[in-house]
């Protein structure tokens, strides 16, 4: 098990999480909500395009409350705990705090560790594949 930089206050765990994008001028750091009920990663828009993160496609995507709404997103490496991996981030709402998707989280194969709090490293992502 690892440690968690950042706050743990009433269950909730927050990790650093730097995004790069190619093309963008500077990466992105913040400290990110680790939410495993969602599937991507969000940050505030307004930060990613200062950072000159450029929008790829848009999506729908549901909210909390059961609400659809349209967000842009962008692709990008998802670098945190000293791993890396890639995928969409999100371009969210000014007002809207950092998530870190499940998505990022499996594919380095990391997982909530509901008892204590933490993120636990997998000693081997599942790969459930058929080898002839």
């Amino acid at each position: 098990m690892f440690e968690v930089t950042g706050d743990n206050i009433m269950g909730a765990i927050h990790v650093t999480v730097t995004l790069l994008w190619p093309e963008a001028k500077e990466s992105f750091e913040s400290l990110f909500l680790v939410d495993t009920g969602a599937t991507g990663s969000m940050a505030t828009g307004s930060k990613l395009t200062k950072a000159g993160f450029k929008p790829t496609g848009k999506m729908t995507y549901e909210l909390a409350n059961g609400q659809p709404v349209e967000y842009e997103f962008a692709l990008a490496a998802i670098s945190f705990m000293g791993e890396i991996t890639s995928g969409r981030v999100i371009f969210g709402p000014d007002d809207a705090e950092p998530i870190l998707g499940v998505t990022a989280l499996e594919s380095v194969g990391m997982v909530i560790d509901p008892v204590n709090r933490t993120l636990k490293r997998l000693t081997a992502i599942p790969l459930k594949c058929v080898l002839r």
